[in-house]
This record gives structure tokens, sequence and C-alpha cells, in this order.
């Protein structure tokens, strides 16, 4: 939460449905309120969070749309797991890279404060571990880089 992933797939979304490219967006907060509603945030339901988003990414793939995803996806074993779902070439791991404290101060939910105050969970980053990506095929530097510049980036890396 609060590090830019919604705001920059909804970009590239948008750049590529403009060059006429037909796509979709997962993203957390709406997967959550209907396909995964029935999940929480343990690190099990996280883990079939992910599980879940990956094989719906990997049929509408498979219907030939280009398939964004906007999640928090914590631990490198399911994000692999997802790409091992995917054929070669149909997976692009971006790491929006932001550091907690600019998160945190992006918080216009107030899930950092819940989470500070014990009211909230296994909440990444705060009492649940984030496992940063290895070798990402791009990372966004949220401190330097605006996100209309990260999704002009992502779209070129996708149909360049």
């Amino acid at each position: 939460s609060g590090s830019g992933k919604s705001t920059i797939a909804n970009l590239v979304e948008k750049k590529l449905y403009a060059e006429g490219r037909h796509t979709y967006l997962l993203d957390g907060d709406n997967v959550r309120h209907g396909l995964n509603k029935d999940l929480g945030f343990t690190e099990a339901d996280r883990i079939e969070n992910i599980r879940r988003v990956g094989e719906v990414a990997r049929l509408m793939t498979d219907a030939g749309l280009i398939v964004l995803t906007a999640f928090i996806s914590p631990f490198r074993a399911e994000r692999d797991m997802v790409r091992g779902l995917m054929a070669d070439g149909e997976f692009m791991e971006v790491f929006i890279d932001t550091p907690l404290e600019v998160a945190e101060s992006r918080d216009v939910k107030g899930l950092y404060k819940k989470a500070r105050s014990g009211e909230l969970k296994n909440f990444t980053g705060i009492d649940s571990p984030y496992e940063a990506p290895e070798n990402p095929q791009l990372r966004v530097d949220t401190t330097t880089e605006s996100p209309e510049d990260a999704a002009e980036r992502i779209v070129a890396m996708l149909v360049g």
C-alpha cells in the first residue's frame, strides 16, 4: 500500500489501450473485494491470493490479453510460481521500489497507522516480511521517477 503500484499500472493500461492493445488490469484492491473476498492476510491466504491471481492472469493471457497485475506479492516463491504458470516471455516482473517510510507517508487508506497500532495484523513491511525481487526485469524507484515516466518505460519493455 502506498508504493504507487495501482497508479503506475493504471497509466500503463491507458497507454496500451491508446495503442490499440487489449489489456486487463488485475488490482489487489478490486480482486480482494470479489474473487478473493474469502481470504484474509495470513501467510497462507496471501499465498492463495497470488496463486488465484496467477491462474486468472494465465487464462486471460491465453485469450490474447496483456494482463497487468498490481499486487503486493511479498514472497519470492509465489512470484516464481506465477512465472512458472506462464509461457516463456509472458511474465515480466516489475519491482515498484518504494522505501517503507515513503509508502507510509502516502497512506491515504490509513493502513499503516492501523498496522502500527496492532489493529491490522500481517501487514507487509510492518509485522509481515517482504522479500524484494532479486532480478526483476524492471526496477522503478518511485523516489526519483514519476509514475508517468515509469509507465512509459514499462510500455516500452512490453511492446518495444
